[in-house]
């Protein structure tokens, strides 16, 4: 009788590596968007304290995080492509969880403003190491359901930061804030930041616990030690229309999302007139299970038409949660009830985060090994720029100087989503063929 015990425990034990190393890196993501995404559960007493304007505040919301985190994140690529990416995430865990604290002490709005960019300096080393990481641990087929997992920490941080968010700072506005040893008294969002910060730096001692898997090619062999300059430039140029129309179609996308997002607590405590608390509390609940739930879906659809065939599998599964998303995105804000505005944001939230594993994904999959991490890199450079850095603040321009009436929030925020949600769908339906294209050729061997 044949013993297949050894066979089955060693890739039982692979599996068990790989889905640890996606649990940690997802805690690490879920941490990240708590310290990003709180800032929109304080709109009011941070501009009440440091007597900001709504644009003013979309820039410590958008553009301070955004900044550094872009123009960093392709260096770190580079160095998370031929050095140690476990050890460069749990850096940038310890980092931005240090940052999120030191928002706590700002005086200013400059000493804000910093602050934030030093966030976003701390997570720029996550994304693309991860992204690279897990292309490491799965085959193409399983990598969908992987980074989807993974991805899914975005909407329960989300969540969490609205759900944490509007009960911490409401109880701590209530009582007038909260006073730290060495730091002394701290205002309510203040003493905010550094409560959610100080967490972050035992997720990073965790990271540190995770094996450096060997880097491997589409086919399964060992990628070369490194890639040269001149063969990473060689490659985007031959594929530059891919990759344009890829990473503008989903910055599109982010662009809708965060326009929406980063103004949603305040759309229902200014137009409908919500309670804090009780805002956050209900946009963290929808947050976390449509989103999860979304984003898990995506991943899901996009592994199963690897699994059919299918031409440019993942590029059809972020087209088909686009065009879910666009109908929803633009009526959900201009609701005249909360309750109904909050029914449409489950289907909202849920499209709006499926199409981020399917873009992920199919990075990794028509992408050589060795430049995977600085091509993520590059994707979240304009996928963020755009959406993160002008997302929130498209809003806030159309409402401070369009509508001119901070009453008309709700109308900027679906003007934006029109827009946004129309361009998605026509530079996702140009990227299926060159998609094809840099599939068949990674599979033929080329570099």
């Amino acid at each position: 009788m044949t013993d297949h015990s050894k066979p089955v425990s060693r890739e039982s034990g692979r599996d068990a590596v790989a889905w640890y190393s996606v649990a940690v890196l997802t805690l690490a993501y879920l941490f990240s968007y708590i310290d990003r995404q709180i800032l929109s559960l304080m709109v009011g007493p941070i501009k009440r304290d440091l007597d900001l304007t709504d644009t003013e505040f979309s820039l410590l919301a958008g553009l301070a995080f955004a900044l550094f985190y872009t123009l960093l994140g392709i260096p770190l690529a580079r160095f998370a492509d031929n050095r140690n990416r476990t050890k460069l995430i749990a850096i940038g865990v310890a980092l931005w969880s240090i940052a999120t604290m030191a928002s706590g002490m700002a005086k200013n709005f400059l000493h804000l403003f910093t602050a934030r960019v030093m966030v976003g300096v701390g997570e720029a080393a996550l994304s693309p190491a991860a992204y690279s990481l897990l292309s490491d641990r799965f085959t193409p087929a399983r990598l969908g359901r992987a980074i989807g997992v993974y991805s899914s920490g975005v909407f329960i941080g989300i969540g969490l930061s609205f759900i944490i968010g509007g009960l911490l700072v409401s109880a701590l506005e209530a009582s007038g804030g909260m006073s730290f040893p060495v730091l002394g008294h701290l205002t309510s969002w203040q003493a905010t930041f550094v409560i959610v910060g100080l967490p972050g730096l035992l997720v990073a001692a965790l990271v540190l616990t995770l094996a450096e898997p060997e880097r491997k090619s589409l086919t399964g062999e060992v990628a070369a030690t490194r890639m040269s300059n001149r063969a990473i430039l060689e490659w985007l140029r031959g594929h530059r229309r891919l990759y344009l129309s890829h990473f503008f179609g989903f910055a599109m996308v982010t662009l809708l999302f965060n326009a929406i997002l980063a103004w949603a607590p305040e759309l229902f405590i200014r137009i409908h007139g919500m309670e804090r608390a009780e805002i956050g509390i209900k946009l963290g609940v929808i947050a976390a299970l449509a989103g999860g739930a979304g984003i898990l879906s995506g991943g899901a659809l996009s592994d199963w038409l690897t699994r059919k065939n299918a031409t440019a599998a993942p590029i059809r599964a972020g087209l088909i949660g686009c065009a879910c998303l666009l109908p929803f995105a633009v009526a959900a804000p201009v609701m005249r009830t909360p309750d109904t505005a909050l029914l449409l944001f489950v289907p909202l939230l849920f499209f709006a985060s499926f199409p981020f594993g399917p873009a992920a994904t199919s990075l990794q999959i028509i992408t050589p090994a060795r430049m995977r991490a600085q091509v993520s890199a590059l994707y979240l450079f304009i996928v963020n720029l755009t959406g993160i850095g002008f997302g929130g603040t498209a809003t806030a321009l159309l409402t401070d100087y369009v509508y001119r009436d901070p009453m008309k929030l709700h109308w900027a925020m679906s003007t934006i989503a029109l827009i946004a949600g129309a361009m998605c769908l026509v530079l996702l339906a140009l990227t299926v063929k060159p998609y094809q294209k840099a599939y068949q050729s990674l599979l033929a061997g080329e570099p």
